[in-house]
């Protein structure tokens, strides 16, 4: 319990100072793509500066935060109970130590108890897997970008999007337009077609753990991710809506079952500050290696 609670608050800290070199790499690409002298480039270097200014001094990223979401791969025999009460231990430690924002409030009275422990926070994930140890990614989702994701019931007729692959481009393509640089930008679209509205929204932000520069191994849909992004940095919305050839790093996409009547897609949409982290447990909660 003590092994877990302490490798998790190391997890707690890593996600919220440190982005991904995947991520760190798109930003680097995305500041040079950027015409010189424009406030594209400014907003861009600030971001920069910022990301090394978090890393050097082990201080969060952004001030929000965010949702607290674990996704755990872990072998059969695992107590979850257990998981989640050495989880909760290191929120609140992470909470104590300022990894963490006091960030969680009561939904009816408002009430912010300090902690970031409460119903539905920390949001928990568990799937099954073969192996000895467990493996734990972890998700740092800011309101503001979950402000702007958005979830479509095809067809649309406002958007002109039909039931198949062009309908799904046109709601994602939507998305961004409307998201503006309200979500932080530029941004990473997670994204499902299909599933119901809840198990979509979901899996769209699994798609999230996925790294920047993996490649789909569905065709369509890897075709669709890239189209995706070339079109949003077409659009001139650019960092935080300040105009630019960089409106996303990225956009993944995944597919679930449907019933016949229902065709959801959903896309969540992740801010710069993309903060996900991962580690590889052995059986005594130790951490054995990091994962992004």
């Amino acid at each position: 319990m003590k092994s877990f609670r302490e490798s998790l608050l190391e997890l707690i800290r890593r996600a919220s100072a440190e982005i991904p070199d995947d991520v760190h790499r798109a930003i680097l690409r995305a500041l040079r793509a950027e015409a010189k002298q424009t406030i594209a480039e400014q907003a861009l270097e600030i971001i920069r500066r910022n990301i090394a200014l978090a890393r050097n001094k082990s201080q969060p990223i952004c001030q929000d935060t965010g949702s607290v979401l674990f996704f755990v791969h872990a072998p059969r025999g695992f107590d979850q109970s257990d998981f989640r009460r050495a989880a909760c231990d290191a929120v609140r430690a992470a909470t104590r130590k300022g990894y963490l924002r006091q960030n969680s409030v009561d939904s009816l009275t408002g009430k912010n108890d300090g902690t970031n422990v409460g119903p539905g926070a920390p949001a928990f994930h568990f799937d099954q897997a073969p192996g000895a140890g467990a493996e734990v990614r972890l998700i740092l989702k800011g309101g503001g970008c979950e402000n702007v994701g958005a979830q479509y019931s095809l067809p649309h007729e406002k958007i002109g999007a039909n039931r198949d692959l062009d309908g799904c481009r046109r709601a994602i393509l939507d998305a961004v337009l409307q998201a503006q640089g309200k979500g932080c930008g530029p941004g990473v679209l997670g994204v499902c077609i299909g599933g119901d509205r809840a198990t979509g929204y979901l899996h769209s932000k699994e798609q999230l753990l996925r790294k920047l520069d993996d490649k789909n191994p569905v065709p369509a849909l890897a075709r669709l991710e890239k189209d995706v992004v070339e079109t949003s940095n077409r659009l001139g919305i650019g960092p935080m809506g300040f105009g630019g050839k960089t409106t996303l790093l990225g956009c993944k996409i995944g597919a679930l079952n449907r019933l016949p009547a229902s065709f959801f897609v959903s896309v969540s949409y992740m801010c710069w500050a993309y903060r996900r982290q991962g580690v590889a447990l052995d059986q005594t909660g130790r951490i054995r290696r990091w994962l992004y």
